[in-house]
């Protein structure tokens, strides 16, 4: 059995996440009320693993994430894509001419945005997670509440499904990173099958210094899928990137890593794994009730 830690209840886009990504395999949820939970449990036991939001289609990048990711010393073993779907629940007893509030996670409430101008009777307020918004109506009885969460949800915590598919953008997408302790890395993810990687890494203060790297991995056929730059706190104006590749060839993968670390500062891989297949819009959750 593998013990997952997440950031989220049962339930959660995790949660989902979790289930899809280790399908077939018996797993036990550590729900964490925060993404700095998640690490400190890899810490604590380096037997569990970390699954973590990283990229949204539409709300972009989890910032923080990348920090905690660098400052962990975890590896990245793999990643899942997750089709992200909104509904709308409530206590069976309630309906649409009861509900005067509607609670979620920020980022749940502002994909749905439109759905809630349509809707101005409700109040939306922004709770800490999408699936602990379906708990505690349900465990406190609410009347006149409605969470926004995914059915699943609904279902474990036995609300009612008002309206299902009321995101604005039905191309919702979530990339998920799944991490561990360096040391388990191994019996996680096929290396000799590793076709994405993850950096991070500074530039020096140097006219084209970032141009000179991406032209070197270009050379070896490695492709950019991703660059993100956040600033080095106490450093002014220089950053850290944080690029993700894709390739073919792992040797040619590995004689880019080689010439272009002369031309950067404190490089690291931060993960080998396999890349994931972006979902259909119609995949179902498999969440164990």
């Amino acid at each position: 059995m593998k013990r997952i830690a997440i950031q989220g209840l049962p339930g959660s886009f995790h949660d989902i996440a979790a289930h899809q990504y280790f399908k077939d395999e018996q797993i036990q949820l550590i729900c964490c009320a925060t993404f700095e939970e998640v690490f400190e449990n890899i810490k604590r036991d380096p037997t569990t693993i970390g699954i973590l939001a990283i990229e949204n289609t539409i709300a972009g990048s989890l910032l923080h994430n990348y920090d905690l990711l660098r400052a962990s010393d975890t590896t990245i073993v793999g990643e899942h894509k997750l089709h992200i779907c909104h509904s709308i629940c409530c206590l069976p007893e309630d309906d649409w001419s009861t509900i005067q509030e509607v609670h979620s996670h920020p980022v749940a409430l502002m994909q749905c945005r439109h759905f809630l101008a349509n809707h101005p009777m409700m109040k939306a307020v922004e709770g800490e997670d999408t699936a602990g918004s379906a708990e505690y109506i349900s465990r406190h009885k609410c009347r006149g509440w409605a969470a926004i969460c995914h059915a699943d949800a609904a279902k474990m915590y036995g609300l009612k499904v008002l309206e299902n598919h009321i995101e604005d953008n039905k191309h919702n997408f979530t990339r998920f990173l799944v991490v561990s302790n360096p040391r388990k890395a191994d019996f996680l993810r096929p290396l000799d099958r590793s076709k994405k990687a993850s950096l991070v890494f500074s530039l020096p203060h140097s006219e084209g210094s970032l141009s000179k790297v991406l032209t070197i991995l270009s050379f070896y056929d490695i492709n950019l899928t991703k660059i993100q730059s956040l600033p080095i706190i106490g450093h002014e104006w220089e950053y850290l990137f944080y690029v993700d590749v894709t390739f073919n060839d792992l040797v040619r993968y590995r004689q880019s890593i080689d010439a272009i670390t002369p031309l950067t500062k404190d490089i690291r891989i931060i993960g080998e794994y396999q890349e994931a297949a972006t979902p259909t819009t119609g995949q179902t959750a498999d969440v164990a009730v």
